[in-house]
Formats: structure tokens, C-alpha cells, sequence
């Protein structure tokens, strides 16, 4: 095979698979590429143009879906990351006047995180740049091809979850 019908790819996750591999190994490495790639396209955007974090984002956008303060324990769940990991956020997000702790109202023991005003407008002044964002990183699926792969993903997380295996 000359140089010239050498095609060169950028090393990621999915390299290390062959043609020959099961189908559903390679479908699960190309699943895993794609995301990395869009994330890390997405943090770098972010970092680029609101000097911000995809956790932070994530944040949020998680209180912001929720429509009211979530607990530590909501969030993390949520953000499908520790308890741990959250709390070092919301620590740097509540000095930062992005985000608040309240005691639960119910539990004492309880703390609930809300968006503060100024964390509300920089949401609202990223939610529609990073959609346009995700838009153009998937610009070369058509409207029906999205919703296939929609579904399909739909069917996946599906199985996962019925095999036990859904939780991080």
C-alpha cells in the first residue's frame, strides 16, 4: 500500500479496535470517541468564549432543568458523578456567586443548591450558544438521521440499565 493510500487518523479510543472485532466492542468504542470528542470541543468553547468549566455548565444546567433548588445528593445523581466531586464545585461556584446553599427546609441535614442572579444570567447567556454548538458538531446528521440515533441510543441506555449497570 503506497503513502498515498495511507489514511491517517488522530489516535483515540476507537483505534485500538480492529475491522475484525466484535461489532458491538467497536460500536461501543466509536460511542465513547464521539462523546469525548464533542465534550472536548464543547469545554474548550467554553473556556474560549465564557472562561468557564463543562462541570460548572453542567451545574447549571441541572438546577436550571430542575426549576427548583436540588439537594447534593439530587444533583450528584443527576450530574452522575460523586457526592464528593459536587462539593468541590458547588464550593467554588458559591465563591464565585454562581450558586447558593440553603438548609432544607424538611432536613435539617439537608442542603439545598440554587442558582444565585448572576449565575441565572451567565446560564441564560450560555444555553442557547452551547445548543448551537452541539448543532454544529452534529451538523452532518439529517433531522431524521438524529432522531434514529435518538432512538437507538434510547433502546441502548435501556439495555444498560436492565443489565444493572447504568449507575457510575
Amino acid at each position: 500500500m503506497g503513502s498515498d493510500q495511507i489514511q491517517l487518523r488522530a489516535a483515540d479510543r476507537e483505534t485500538a479496535a480492529q475491522e475484525g472485532d466484535h461489532l458491538k466492542l467497536r460500536l461501543w468504542l466509536r460511542a465513547l470517541t464521539c462523546i469525548q470528542m464533542i465534550e472536548t470541543a464543547i469545554r474548550a468553547r467554553l473556556r474560549a468564549e465564557f472562561d468557564t468549566t463543562l462541570p460548572r455548565f453542567d451545574v447549571l444546567a441541572q438546577l436550571d432543568a430542575a426549576k427548583s433548588p436540588l439537594t447534593m445528593g439530587e444533583l450528584s445523581a443527576r450530574l452522575m458523578v460523586t457526592s464528593g466531586s459536587v462539593t468541590g464545585l458547588v464550593d467554588s461556584m458559591e465563591t464565585d456567586d454562581l450558586v447558593e446553599r440553603k438548609t432544607h427546609p424538611a432536613d435539617r441535614r439537608s442542603t439545598l443548591i440554587s442558582m444565585t442572579q448572576r449565575g441565572r444570567a451567565l446560564f441564560d447567556r450560555m444555553a442557547p450558544v452551547h445548543a448551537g454548538w452541539v448543532d454544529e458538531l452534529m451538523a452532518e446528521l439529517s433531522p431524521a438521521e438524529a432522531a434514529t440515533l435518538h432512538g437507538l441510543l434510547g433502546r441502548l441506555k435501556h439495555s444498560v440499565s436492565a443489565a444493572g449497570m447504568g449507575e457510575p
